[in-house]
């Protein structure tokens, strides 16, 4: 049987494929929400490309090319960091035991030391998940919390305040069901042709707080129809207005935990336009390590790696300023 103070590391290709690539490919980066890239060079530039328009001519003799594709590139600036989480022995050993005990498949008598790393390895990957989800959309390197990066909530408030170009004034006394819908629709009227022509792609977005996704929802609750009786019996897996999606960034008591002044955010714009980025290769001792300490009989568990936010273009987002 092996034992739970088994130390254990993860280098190189190991750390990408065991325990960081999981939680971000897949099921798992669309449940984000956004687009993640992995293990790109560092520092890592971003290119889009914009085909040039009108490339027809009339057929005659000769060259006439002209430019070609439009290029805009954009540096991700990746942050360096660690995670550190240290349990007493009992506590430890009751939370990974626990995530065992759940699986009909296991042999309680005959624990076999991959069982236990796994537990063990799926219980820090959970928490380190969780907390890089939270920075991605609240980060504020001018908080005490939260605050190793900006997030896209924070970029998106500091590129409009160059500019007034795509923000919409939210109602005084907050979005609720009676002035959702208009509040929605004026962040639609708003934005730029360019971003409305990707609705049809499926990737449009209201990236919304809980408050304004609850707004909406009470709002379809009050229609009196079948159909909205059903979902308010059954309720709603997702909610859409207009054919575009509304997600929740579901942070809203982490900015409550911090104090922020404004509580509220509601962004348009197309998902492919924020981008995670996470990096376990570039950066010299990055390393995920599981050891126990038995001077004070406790279990660690560290993991270095590098990671940033970005929005690709600012142009293409509806900012709601509250």
């Amino acid at each position: 049987m092996g034992l739970i103070e088994n130390p254990k590391a993860y280098t190189g290709r190991d750390l990408e494929t065991i325990f960081f690539r999981p939680m971000f490919t897949g099921q798992n980066a669309e449940q984000l929400g956004i687009r993640v890239m992995y293990n790109m060079p560092v520092p890592t530039t971003i290119q889009m490309w914009s085909p040039r328009a009108d490339v027809l001519q009339s057929y005659a003799a000769g060259w006439t090319g002209g430019e070609g594709a439009h290029i805009q590139q954009k540096t991700l600036e990746l942050k360096r960091m660690k995670a550190e989480v240290g349990f007493s022995a009992s506590d430890y050993f009751q939370q990974v035991y626990e995530l065992i005990v759940g699986r009909a498949d296991v042999n309680l008598d005959d624990l076999t030391g991959t069982e236990l790393e796994q537990a063990e390895t799926e219980m820090f990957r959970a928490a380190i998940s969780e907390s890089l989800r939270v920075m991605m959309w609240i980060g504020d390197q001018t908080k005490s919390s939260y605050s190793l990066m900006d997030g896209f909530f924070t970029l998106a408030n500091k590129y409009s305040a160059a500019t007034t170009l795509n923000v919409v004034q939210a109602p005084g006394d907050g979005v609720n069901a009676s002035n959702v819908v208009a509040f929605l629709n004026e962040m639609w009227v708003n934005a730029s042709p360019e971003l409305k022509s990707l609705k049809g792609d499926g990737n449009l977005v209201f990236f919304v707080t809980t408050d304004i996704y609850d707004a909406y929802e009470q709002y379809l609750d009050s229609h009196h129809a079948d159909g909205a009786y059903t979902d308010l019996v059954s309720g709603r897996r997702e909610l859409y207005y207009h054919g575009v999606k509304l997600v929740d960034a579901g942070v809203t008591k982490y900015i409550a935990q911090r104090g922020d002044a404004t509580t509220s955010h509601c962004i348009l714009t197309d998902r492919r336009n924020f981008v995670l980025a996470v990096n376990t290769a570039d950066y010299p001792g990055s390393e995920v390590r599981m050891w126990y300490n038995p001077d004070i009989m406790e279990n660690r568990q560290r993991a270095i790696f590098m990671a940033g936010a970005e929005i690709l273009d600012e142009e293409l987002m509806v900012l709601a300023k509250f």
